[in-house]
């Protein structure tokens, strides 16, 4: 086969379209093929692509944005800014001041093998991690005093399950930690450091977030978020004396995270509400709710950090109309200010695209009345009967958040075409039931609800149902390539970007730790029944059912979804004669991060989108 490489916009990135040879399926390389990671493109691939698409591209995959990650001993706010590839730490001494670029606050971890999930003391001479247990199964927590860093002291030892340090209490002499157990199951307690009692914290196993938690500061007690009886994540206090526990959030909607000040005077959390985040901030002491400036407008609220004072609060604001810029509330004085620049719609070259949050009715019922599922509806300002984008979000138990897109956005003002983001059963932020719904052998009705998503779009006179096409990353490219599956006489493509082509190895090549979180949700992987379903129910084993084409990107050194799988598929596909754009990045992972590779990628896929929405109908 011959390879040609292409100019100024893929050249030397590291970027291959791979062959589909018998050989290749059997996973034997063929002599006439290129070297796996051959910069370039097979002629048979991704076509040329016009200049002017990459250049505007480029001009609106700048990264943005900067989120708060603490407050400097002097009262600077710390801020990580994203740097073609990486993140760079910075310095913000005021409101609209200049970040300046700040060193790495500690030294890094003393060097374990696997060590992760790091927590250091409140003095700061210790620190506290999780690694792989000596003996192989599980994970355990080690405690290092910095004053002899090559002594490791092990104060949770794996047992098969999979502890991380969540928080020291203030005197540092207890560890607050959360397990994850190898069937799925969660476990929280705290830990004395002296004799290695255990406490459990709340009923047994743990419902919701256990790796939010956190000891009180100014008594005896512990926060942590669970829905264990509701049907939402709340956020509740035990108070370790009484034995009483209290819910702090309000009903009706999952808390996303929480920060205490370091007096233990104010609490401060995000909650779901109308699509977006709510900021609540609660004085303690006088056991209220305060009353906060409004924010700028519906949307995404990160990163919570108060400052050593206790009395000014950061975090990262973004939406659908403005690029995610740092805030500070100060309590004090009542006043909300921006400390970092984000680019809004005012900006010429950011026509605002507001998205219309719908609903539509899926195959089965909630009582007497159909079971409606949510989705954002981004639309051209102009013409009607527009193709569609159908994304679907990464993360099993994930869901689509209208924060600020430029590729959305992208795809709406210039490509013309309609955008939905739908939350299909088994998505987070609908209650615990709800998030359920697609677990384990109900996985299938996941892709039932996307059939009652393609007829729904028949109803709408705005929408082209003859020119949709499915889009996901991770494990919305296995919605995106089940899809495809089951429904490509609706279809004109798909584009999977890291997607899981077949779950039991996908289940088999996890870390640990990370597998045996996933049971809960896609089933146990060793069970031999299980494994047989979970393979019926993967793109790999109905790869002949899929009739349109297909983009496939995928990055080298993807630690989530290995790269075998998107090369597999490819083969695969070509076999049955299915046009396929493979993409293949040398030096990216499971996300696309590095500005030239992501250009890249986006082009083409843009290229894909306008040649799906122009092909004939079916």
């Amino acid at each position: 086969m011959r390879v040609r490489r292409v100019a100024g916009l893929i050249g030397g990135l590291g970027w291959v379209v791979a062959a589909a040879t018998t050989a290749a399926m059997a996973g034997a390389p063929s002599p006439a093929d290129p070297p796996p990671l051959a910069p370039g493109l097979l002629e048979q691939g991704v076509p040329a692509l016009p200049a002017p698409l990459a250049r505007s591209l480029g001009a609106i995959l700048r990264p943005r944005g900067a989120t708060p990650v603490g407050w400097s001993a002097q009262g600077a706010l710390e801020v990580a800014i994203p740097r073609a590839g990486t993140t760079q730490l910075a310095l913000v001494r005021a409101p609209g001041a200049a970040p300046q670029p700040l060193a790495a606050r500690r030294a890094p971890l003393p060097a374990h093998v696997g060590a992760h999930a790091a927590r250091w003391s409140n003095d700061g001479r210790s620190v506290a991690f999780a690694r792989r247990a000596v003996d192989g199964e599980g994970d355990e927590i080690d405690v290092i005093d910095t004053a002899a860093p090559g002594v490791a002291r092990l104060v949770v030892a794996g047992h098969g399950d999979y502890p991380v340090p969540l928080d020291w209490s203030p005197h540092d002499r207890r560890l607050l930690v959360g397990s994850t157990l190898a069937n799925g199951d969660r476990r929280l307690y705290a830990i004395d450091l002296t004799d290695g009692h255990r406490e459990p914290i709340g009923p047994q196993p743990v419902s919701g977030a256990s790796s939010q938690a956190r000891f009180a500061r100014d008594r005896d007690g512990v926060y942590w978020i669970t829905n264990d009886g509701s049907e939402y994540r709340e956020l509740r206090y035990l108070d370790r004396t009484t034995g009483q526990v209290r819910r702090l959030s309000d009903a009706g909607g999952d808390v996303r995270a929480f920060a205490l000040s370091r007096d233990g005077h104010w609490l401060a959390y995000t909650q779901d509400e109308g699509g977006g985040e709510r900021l609540h901030v609660v004085d303690l002491r006088a056991g209220r709710e305060i009353p906060i400036p409004a924010l700028p407008g519906p949307g995404l609220v990160r990163a919570l950090h108060f400052d050593r004072s206790g009395m000014r609060l950061a975090f990262a604001f973004e939406s659908s109309l403005a690029a995610r810029a740092a805030y500070v509330l100060d309590l004090t004085h009542g006043t909300l200010a921006a400390w970092t620049g984000g680019i809004t719609a005012r900006d010429a070259r950011w026509p605002p695209v507001i998205p219309r949050r719908l609903r539509f009715a899926t195959f089965d019922r909630l009582g007497d009345a159909p079971r409606r599922l949510s989705l954002e509806l981004y639309e051209p300002t102009t013409g009607t009967r527009h193709p569609v984008l159908i994304v679907f979000h990464s993360g099993v138990h994930g869901r689509f958040e209208p924060g600020f897109d430029p590729w959305i956005r992208f795809v709406v003002d210039r490509l013309g075409f309609a955008v939905l983001a739908p939350n299909l059963r088994g998505s987070s932020g609908g209650g615990k039931t709800f998030e359920a719904l697609g677990d384990r052998r109900l996985r299938g009705d996941v892709l039932k609800d996307v059939g009652a998503l393609l007829v729904w779009l028949e109803s709408r006179p705005d929408l082209d149902p003859t020119r949709v096409v499915v889009a996901g990353r991770g494990y919305g490219g296995y919605v995106a390539l089940m899809s495809a599956v089951y429904y490509s006489p609706r279809l004109r493509g798909v584009v999977d970007i890291g997607g899981i082509a077949d779950l039991p190895t996908y289940l088999d090549d996890l870390p640990p730790r990370q597998r045996a979180r996933l049971r809960a949700a896609y089933g146990d992987e060793r069970d031999p029944d299980t494994r047989g379903f979970l393979r019926m129910l993967s793109p790999l084993a109905l790869a002949d059912r899929i009739t349109v084409p297909v983009l496939i990107a995928h990055g080298a050194d993807d630690r989530r979804v290995p790269l075998a799988q998107a090369q597999t598929l490819a083969s695969l596909l070509r076999v049955h004669h299915v046009p396929v754009w493979t993409l293949i990045a040398g030096r990216e992972g499971h996300r696309f991060t590095r500005r030239r590779d992501r250009i890249a990628l986006y082009s083409a896929y843009a290229e894909f989108l306008r040649r799906c929405a122009r092909a004939g109908g079916r």
